[in-house]
């Protein structure tokens, strides 16, 4: 009983710990002048003001960034979804020749770092003149991966009895997909969509790398010439932070337990 309690306290104190810099920033995005709180005490017991956040909403392009990025995460996100339910399916229930090789293709590729392949992937959006659009920041990233492999393990553990059972009641290889191993693939599908439009939501280098024009431009990328534009008003950037961040928050407040049940999911076998 007491070491629980002990790892209970170890615990709250590590989540207070990584919670902390979230409430600095949402209390710096209320504070006229920010720079001048140096205290804890001077902070949470000035005044608070939504100033910074119309400023934020009516200076720059702001909305535009806003929209950006909901665009490229939200068809990012749905791609994945298809593109990776589809081909994790495929490893997963199909044998054919070069499965094995292709699961080691897609292990090998987690491994490399996403840097690697920024030269080479600047030099195809170059030579496809892609620069500055929609398909660049999208197209790379609508399959994954890890994304395959996360669907393909998930999919593995489901009984070869209900597939067999559909196509004895004369269900076709759409209605198998579609009909039966979608919706039974529903946790892991929320924990893949949840990772990948939290990944495009925050991803900074290849948008950077893709766009030059601020009519292209995501939140990341948006905030970071804000920044510059701005003389760093860190009222304002902190309050265009906290707005890149809600969308985050309550994304992972709303599916929380479908994440942890489809990470969980197989864990344990009867």
């Amino acid at each position: 009983m007491v070491r629980k309690y002990i790892i209970n306290i170890i615990l709250i104190i590590v989540a207070l710990g990584m919670a902390f810099p979230i409430f600095w920033m949402i209390a710096l995005s209320f504070k006229a002048n920010p720079e001048t709180h140096d205290t804890i005490t001077k902070l949470f017991f000035s005044e608070y003001s939504f100033t910074n956040y119309w400023k934020a909403l009516s200076s720059d392009s702001f909305d535009i960034y806003l929209l950006n990025s909901v665009i490229v995460s939200t068809v990012v996100t749905l791609g994945n979804i298809l593109f990776c339910t589809l081909t994790g399916y495929a490893l997963a229930r199909k044998k054919f020749k070069g499965n094995k090789i292709i699961m080691l293709s897609i292990i090998g590729v987690m491994m490399i770092p996403p840097h690697v392949i920024m030269i080479p992937l600047y030099r195809t959006m170059v030579n496809f003149d892609w620069i500055n659009t929609y398909q660049a920041l999208i197209v790379p990233w609508l399959i994954t991966p890890f994304g395959v492999f996360l669907v393909k393990q998930y999919l593995s553990n489901i009984p070869d009895a209900i597939e067999n059972a559909a196509i004895i009641d004369g269900a076709n290889q759409f209605q198998i997909i579609f009909k039966i191993i979608f919706p039974l693939a529903k946790p892991i599908i929320i924990v893949l969509a949840v990772y990948i439009f939290l990944m495009n939501w925050n991803s900074f280098l290849f948008p950077f790398l893709f766009t030059n024009n601020a009519e292209y431009w995501t939140l990341p990328v948006g905030l970071t010439f804000y920044m510059g534009k701005q003389s760093i008003n860190w009222g304002q950037l902190m309050s265009g932070a906290s707005m890149s961040a809600i969308p985050i928050i309550l994304i992972f407040l709303l599916f929380q337990k479908q994440i942890i049940k489809g990470l969980t999911a197989g864990a344990i076998k009867e």
